[in-house]
C-alpha cells in the first residue's frame, strides 16, 4: 500500500487510492485514519480514495476539530485531485462529515452511504466522560480497548494494534475536541438539502448508534434506505470487510 501526499488549503494531507472507475471517497471516522478502509480498497470498476483527515493520521493537523472545516478539507480535496464529483461513504464521526459536506454541496455527491454515522442532530458526550477520553492521548493500552469496543468483530489483533497506533496519532486537542465538534454538531432540517440516494448502514450490536439515530438519520431524507447487519457492531468495514464491500457494490450499481 503506498501512501500519496497533497497539499490542500496548506495541509498535507496523507491519501491512499487504488483501481480505475468512478471515484468512491471514504471518510474515517473519531480516533481512526484512512488504514480503516485498507481491507476495502479494492472495489471491481471503481477508484477508491481514503484520506486521512487534518488532524488524523498522517495529515497535518488543525488549530481547531470542526465537522464542517473537515468537510471544508475533503471538498477541497477532491478539487485538488480533479474530481468532479464522487460516491461519498462516511463512518461515524466521518458521517458527520459527509452530512455536512453532501447538504452545502450536493452537486458534487453521486450517492451517499453513512455507516454507523452520526446522527443529523450530532452524537452527545456527557462532559463526565471527557476525563475518560482525555485518557486516549496517554494510554495505548486503554485506547486499544476502545477501538476494539467500536469493532467487537475485528479479532485480528496485530490490525487492531495498528489502528491504536494510528489513533494515538491524532492531535492532541482533537480528542476533547471531536467529542465537543459531535456534540454541537446538528444539520436537522439541513440534511435534507442532499437528494440524492442515501444508504443508512447500521450494525446492530452497535452499542455507540442506536436504532432510533439510525431511523432518524434515514427520515432526514427524501430518498433514503435503512439496512442494519447482524452480527456486527460500528465497524462494518473491519469487522466484515467481504459484506460491506458487497453491500456497497449493489448500492452503487
Amino acid at each position: 500500500m503506498e501512501y500519496k501526499y497533497l497539499e490542500v488549503s496548506g495541509k498535507r494531507i496523507r491519501y491512499i487510492e487504488e483501481g480505475q472507475g468512478p471515484a468512491v471517497l471514504y471518510v474515517h471516522g473519531n480516533l481512526g485514519s484512512l488504514l480503516w478502509w485498507k481491507h476495502v480498497m479494492e472495489l471491481p470498476g471503481y477508484r477508491c480514495i481514503a484520506p486521512d483527515m487534518p488532524n488524523f493520521g498522517g495529515s497535518d493537523p488543525l488549530d481547531t476539530a470542526d465537522l464542517d472545516v473537515y468537510a471544508d478539507y475533503l471538498i477541497a480535496f477532491a478539487k485538488a485531485l480533479g474530481l468532479d464529483s464522487f460516491y461519498l461513504v462516511g463512518h461515524s464521526l466521518g458521517g458527520g462529515v459527509a452530512i455536512s459536506l453532501a447538504s452545502r454541496k450536493p452537486e458534487l455527491v453521486k450517492k451517499l452511504l453513512l455507516l454507523d454515522s452520526a446522527a443529523p442532530s450530532g452524537l452527545k458526550t456527557p462532559e463526565e466522560h471527557y476525563p475518560y477520553i482525555e485518557m486516549y492521548r496517554s494510554n495505548k493500552a486503554f485506547l486499544k480497548q476502545g477501538l476494539a469496543g467500536v469493532a467487537p468483530g475485528l479479532k485480528d489483533d496485530a490490525f487492531l494494534q495498528v489502528l491504536t497506533e494510528e489513533g494515538f496519532r491524532m492531535a492532541g486537542h482533537a480528542f476533547i475536541g471531536n467529542a465537543k465538534a459531535l456534540t454541537n454538531f446538528d444539520y436537522s432540517g439541513k440534511a435534507g438539502n442532499y437528494k440524492g440516494p442515501v444508504l443508512v448502514v447500521r450494525g446492530k450490536a452497535d452499542a455507540l448508534i442506536t436504532e432510533a439515530m439510525a431511523m432518524e438519520t434515514k427520515n432526514a431524507y427524501s430518498n433514503a434506505k435503512l439496512l442494519e447487519l447482524d452480527g456486527i457492531g460500528h465497524s462494518p468495514m473491519v469487522e466484515d470487510p467481504a459484506k460491506f464491500k458487497e453491500l456497497l457494490l449493489e448500492f452503487l450499481a
